[in-house]
């Protein structure tokens, strides 16, 4: 395969239509601006324009509030962990700086969360910031251990 012979799919593009080139294109005239008015004039912005009225978006009321110093967790699933372990790019002995130096996480932010999904199997011991209930249970069922070291109000919320 050479450069000139590189082609898009079938249908992977569309050509763009071409506004007000003549009756037989089918958006000719008025080019599907309808007849007169503001609307159909160039250079108008009136989406949120309510002729001087209060707009729709300032009367309703702000619902909801962001904690600024709120913690922010890298979240991991079990499952991922036992395939890294299946693929030995992880040990027994497995501690946050070891999930990002493998690449299973891509960094701590405010720690590292252990959730439940997907099966585990390896008797490995696991070091994180956090973790579900679920995931202390089963890493412990297979015969390991689960050892949160974060803020308690982290561990527990899930």
């Amino acid at each position: 395969m050479k450069l000139n012979e590189l082609r898009d799919n079938p249908g992977a593009t569309k050509k763009a239509m071409r506004v007000g080139r003549g009756p037989g294109s089918g958006k000719g005239k008025m080019g599907g601006r309808g007849i007169k008015g503001q609307k159909s004039r160039s250079g108008v912005a009136i989406k949120g324009y309510e002729g001087g009225q209060m707009p729709l978006y300032q009367r309703l009321p702000k619902r909801g509030f962001n904690k600024p110093n709120r913690k922010e967790f890298a979240v991991v699933n079990l499952g991922l962990i036992q395939k890294f372990i299946d693929a030995g790019k992880l040990g027994s002995e497995i501690t946050e700086n070891e999930l990002v130096d493998s690449g299973l996480v891509r960094r701590k932010r405010d720690g590292i969360r252990v959730l439940a999904k997907g099966d585990f199997t390896a008797k490995a011991s696991i070091t994180v910031t956090g973790a579900s209930k679920g995931a202390v249970e089963a890493v412990e069922k297979a015969g390991g251990s689960l050892t949160v070291t974060g803020a308690p109000e982290a561990a527990a919320a899930e």
